[in-house]
């Protein structure tokens, strides 16, 4: 089976995680060979030691980078769950896989922040908000939103089946599912 990259972009706490470990099950379930690269687990073991600056969010992204495009050109469906704020970065990210003929995905997982704060999985808009921390990916820190990704999903209005059923159907069609 095709290896590739599915790259899940978007705010803190807008589903990406969520998305991708419904979208892995179902694919395990058709035999396809999967992995999530969750940007939390990276940063503890791959990228450990870089901090928030825009330098160390784009040096980590090319990590993730090159981990999941080794991982897709062996036939591993990469699923990355990763905010990957700036629009550089993730071009970059494009590129190597194009430049290695691996395909690669970019879903924007567009959940307005409003929503994302509400839900707030891990604290950080109430520590942003209590001044306990700054540099929040969409408060005060930059999001370039894709300009035109292969596929945008708005999880705050369907169910986390429908918005895998949603990405399911795009891999089908590009003949990666």
């Amino acid at each position: 089976m095709t290896g590739a990259t599915i790259w899940l972009t978007g705010l803190p706490s807008a589903g990406k995680t969520t998305l991708a470990h419904e979208l892995a099950g179902r694919l395990r379930g058709d035999g396809h060979r999967v992995e999530v690269l969750d940007g939390d687990e990276i940063r503890e073991f791959l990228s450990a030691g870089l901090g928030f600056t825009r330098e160390d969010r784009h040096t980590n992204v090319q990590r993730i980078g090159f981990v999941a495009e080794l991982l897709a050109s062996n036939g591993v469906k990469a699923l990355v769950p990763v905010i990957a704020p700036y629009a550089d970065s993730r071009e970059a990210v494009r590129g190597r896989h194009q430049s290695e003929g691996t395909p690669y995905l970019e879903v924007h997982v567009a959940t307005p922040v409003e929503v994302c704060s509400e839900r707030d999985v891990k604290g950080l808009y109430a520590k942003q908000a209590a001044g306990e921390i700054s540099g929040l990916t969409g408060v005060d820190d930059p999001y370039e939103a894709p300009a035109s990704p292969d596929l945008r999903i708005e999880s705050h209005t369907q169910t986390v089946q429908e918005s895998a059923a949603a990405l399911h159907a795009l891999l089908t069609e590009r003949g990666l599912a």
